[in-house]
């Protein structure tokens, strides 16, 4: 199984894609979503724009333009409402749908957020199992090369994926 974390600003990884926990216009907004739209440059809202936005739990890739990586996939994760509106279903959907991308495009490494955790108000554990468990079952049942990278931002946050993925 190929997966870490790290800390680090995601738009510096150097990846094939970077996943943007998008808002579902894909025409940029705030935290990881506003950093990955200024790093790229005016391209990536040009494409977006020819995408049709993005539903909850589904993903859709463009280029990466000025960013290090050669992808973004934006996929647009649940706002939390207490568990009680299918969040954790369309948070795993997020990260499948990612993945799925990636195979398809014959990807190497990917590099997630924290899909949710931000202004959607996902609790970041709860996130982090999700996002931990989905990943591996899905490279499991696609065995490949891809390399999962949780990136984090904050150092509480890389504690949280590091007790996750310690064997």
């Amino acid at each position: 199984m190929n997966m870490k974390t790290i800390q680090c600003d995601i738009t510096t990884l150097n990846v094939d894609a970077i996943v943007n926990a998008a808002n579902s216009s894909l025409l940029g907004g705030g935290g990881v979503d506003g950093a990955i739209h200024r790093s790229a440059g005016p391209d990536l809202v040009h494409e977006c724009r020819f995408l049709g936005g993005c539903k909850t739990g589904e993903a859709k890739i463009t280029k990466g333009y000025s960013l290090p990586a050669r992808f973004v996939i934006h996929t647009v994760g649940p706002v939390w409402n207490n568990g009680d509106l299918n969040e954790a279903d369309l948070l795993a959907s997020c990260y499948r749908n990612s993945l799925r991308l990636a195979m398809e495009h014959h990807l190497k490494s990917i590099a997630f957020p924290g899909i949710s955790t931000g202004i959607f108000g996902y609790p970041v554990a709860e996130a982090a199992v999700i996002a931990v468990e989905t990943c591996k079952e899905f490279l499991e049942t696609n065995p490949s090369e891809l390399e999962v990278i949780f990136c984090c931002y904050s150092k509480a946050n890389l504690d949280i994926y590091q007790i996750l993925l310690t064997p």
